[in-house]
């Protein structure tokens, strides 16, 4: 194994190269880790080349955000297939919202393919905002740095450094209105802008409503992922007792659907209801992750285009096996729309022996998809059915 020093570097092999950040969480403060794509004058060369939570893969795959979940952050970089005119890739880390300082985070390390260690000495560390490493090209091959260099002011002006062209953030109030100018011609449209924020729904804003003047939303992708580490004391969760195991722990997610035409129905790997994207219900379960092993988590997938033919989601998560509450799981639902920021819902509450929470609730209320925060949990699906009155008829299942 080597152990690199802030300045230090080493060389790595060219091809995929999995980098991955861990940090011990600090409750309350979200720290998210970034990607810049950068040539030899150290500038991006357009808002493609920032790979972040609200932009997960770049140059046609070659950069991918594969992981972000609370104390764990991981990346996929293929050397070979990075652009020629990229001669840097930027691995930065910044605290949302500048909530805490990076002195606050007691372990923040880099561990790269290949046994490469790069710890980032935080002690003292007043700055919000953070270069960790960088990949760079010297003689035709690849190395890395350590970096370890702070910097202040958060994610905004970390990415305006390194060239993206950052939207501006909406105004906390109206100004005074100013008298009308002369009429002026009409300006061209202004090039579209990097979004940074992303949406928390909690008990402070439980809801958001999303529109498209043509009705076309795209593919609506919906993340579930948690804290896979073993945190049971009791031994085993809500079906460990069926199984006869205990561990890691193992969530599923799921959803019940209403199409406007009135037929209904759940997409789920229980009982293997994977859906369908193209036909009707319009959503489809990617897999199943039984052991906790994949990375990104699990995902549903929702064809906006066809949102008109939906009526309303419910999306819900339900241990399958594992921990004893939900707390334990660090869980978290994030919706990707295209054009939109992120929307997240974080499973923060006990739920107490409870297997099953319905976690978010999707109506297309006069063709804008509608998305409010849920998060309560029931024994299982019968009573979350009779909760929010689905009406349909339940059976024992398998997986």
């Amino acid at each position: 194994m080597s152990t690199l020093t802030p300045g230090a570097n080493t060389s790595v092999s060219a091809g995929v190269q999995t980098v991955t950040i861990t940090y011990t969480p600090v409750a309350g403060a979200d720290l998210d880790v970034s990607a810049f794509l950068l040539t030899d004058t150290g500038k991006v060369r357009g808002d493609n080349d920032m790979c972040f939570f609200g932009q997960q893969s770049v140059n046609n795959g070659a950069v991918k955000l594969v992981e972000s979940a609370a104390g764990r952050t991981v990346f996929s970089l293929n050397l070979e297939a990075i652009d020629q005119a990229v001669e840097k890739v930027a691995l930065t880390a910044t605290i949302y919202e500048n909530k805490a300082k990076f002195a606050a985070f007691p372990v923040l390390n880099v561990s790269i393919s290949g046994g490469i260690e790069a710890p980032i000495p935080t002690q003292g560390m007043q700055e919000t905002a953070l270069i960790l490493g960088e990949f760079y090209r010297r003689q035709g091959a690849w190395k890395f740095r350590c970096v370890a260099q702070g910097f202040a002011g958060g994610l905004a002006p970390l990415a305006q450094h390194f060239g993206v062209d950052i939207a501006a953030p909406a105004p906390s109030a109206a100004p005074t209105p100013a008298p009308a100018p002369v009429a002026a011609p009409a300006a061209p449209a202004p090039a579209s802008k990097v979004n940074l924020s992303k949406i928390t729904l909690d008990k402070q804003r439980p809801s958001i409503s999303l529109d498209k003047k043509d009705g076309d939303f795209g593919e609506i992708k919906i993340n579930l992922n948690w804290n896979r580490s073993s945190q049971n004391s009791g031994g085993g969760g809500f079906f460990a007792s069926l199984r006869g195991k205990s561990g890691g722990i193992d969530l599923d997610v799921g959803c019940l659907y209403e199409m406007e035409n009135g037929s209904k129905g759940a997409v789920q790997a229980l009982g293997n209801a994977f859906g369908d994207f193209r036909d009707a219900p319009f959503i489809q379960l990617m897999g199943d992750d039984r052991t906790g092993s994949v990375s990104d988590g699990e995902w549903l997938r929702i064809n906006g285009k066809e949102w008109r033919q939906i009526r309303r989601v419910l999306v819900y998560a339900f241990i399958y096996e594992g921990a004893p509450n939900w707390q334990a799981t660090d869980g978290v639902i994030t919706l990707y729309i295209p054009g939109e920021a992120p929307i997240e819902v974080r499973l923060s509450e006990e739920g107490g022996s409870k297997g099953m929470c319905a976690i978010a609730l999707l109506e297309n209320v006069g063709g804008s998809v509608r998305v409010n925060r849920k998060v309560e949990f029931f024994k299982g699906h019968s009573d979350m059915d009779k909760a929010f009155g689905w009406g349909m008829r339940w059976a024992a299942g398998s997986k």
